[in-house]
């Protein structure tokens, strides 16, 4: 069966005068996949975005959004919606009013939009009638994301969606995106947070200097790494250090924050293979894994690592 695709790119490159924006940049993003971009600061995640959003245009390569190629028009095909840089919203309205406005500029009945409907999907009813000026950054987030789903997108482009967000707002907007994605909406996404990219999303895309140095699921990413460190909480934390140390591959961590916040937890650095080891070893033994964690995600360890080496040059 043919997989099908939200967004094909092909050798993308942007450019704003003598700065490479986007150096032959690919990307596929399957229809119904919730897929990530990350990378430091001026890696090319904006300008990636904005192309997906038709408010810009690539200077060469190949750019399909919903089988549709992309010319050089300032324009989105229809099905796409979404935000870069934050929301855009009018302070001295409400949010249903600021929601009315945009239907009115796209030509449909205030009364017939679905503005109640996306409101509550985003957990906003409550403030519906309320100024936006007041609004904090998680709820001008939220009211974003209601104004993305006016038009029930095919594809879904988000910029930092969950800034500002305390834990429940960030858990319904997960919920939100989750049920899209289950319901075949696709969905890309930039984010600097680690956790959220890792919750939502099948694959991700890791951006440096406007190139692409990983793409694929997060899974693939894990097997690529270079050693991690875990945290190991077992029934019998002595014998299981002395069982790490004694296992090819497996050596001790010095992460002193781990360890202080759990006496019985020590902290190994490994590869996956290795880890593997140490733990059939320890269950061979009869001692029971309690916790078994990376002190930093395969996803956050790249990006640190990514960060470093731009730092370096």
């Amino acid at each position: 069966m043919e997989t099908l695709h939200a967004v094909r790119a092909g050798g993308i490159t942007k450019c704003f005068g003598e700065v490479v924006a986007l150096d032959g940049v690919d990307l596929d993003v399957t229809q119904g996949q919730i897929h990530g971009l990350v990378g430091p600061n001026g890696a090319g995640k904006t300008t990636l975005l904005g192309l997906l959003l038709g408010l810009a245009v690539a200077d060469s390569g190949r750019l399909e959004i919903l089988g549709t190629r992309v010319g050089r028009a300032f324009a989105a095909p229809d099905g796409v919606a979404g935000f870069v840089d934050g929301p855009g919203l009018y302070p001295s309205l409400t949010a249903r009013q600021n929601l009315a406005a945009l239907a009115a500029l796209r030509g449909h009945d205030a009364r017939t939009a679905g503005i109640d409907d996306v409101l509550g999907e985003v957990g906003l009813t409550d403030v519906a009638d309320d100024r936006t000026r007041g609004f904090s950054l998680g709820m001008r987030q939220r009211l974003g994301l209601a104004a993305a789903l006016l038009t029930r997108p095919r594809l879904l482009v988000l910029d930092e969606p969950s800034n500002g967000l305390d834990p429940a707002g960030k858990r319904h907007v997960h919920g939100v995106l989750n049920r899209l994605a289950a319901e075949g909406t696709s969905v890309v996404l930039s984010s600097h947070r680690m956790d959220d990219l890792e919750a939502l999303c099948s694959e991700v895309t890791i951006l440096a200097t406007g190139r692409v140095v990983f793409t694929g699921p997060l899974s693939k990413l894990a097997a690529e790494s270079r050693e991690l460190e875990y945290r190991v909480r077992t029934s019998d934390p002595e014998a299981a250090r002395r069982l790490a140390a004694d296992t090819a591959g497996v050596r001790i961590g010095d992460d002193s924050a781990a360890v202080r916040q759990d006496s019985d937890v020590f902290v190994v650095r490994a590869l996956t293979p290795a880890l593997d080891e140490l733990v059939a070893g320890l269950v061979r033994s009869g001692i029971a894994v309690r916790e078994l964690a990376p002190v930093v995600s395969p996803l956050e360890a790249a990006f640190l690592a990514l960060t470093d080496q731009e730092a370096g040059r």
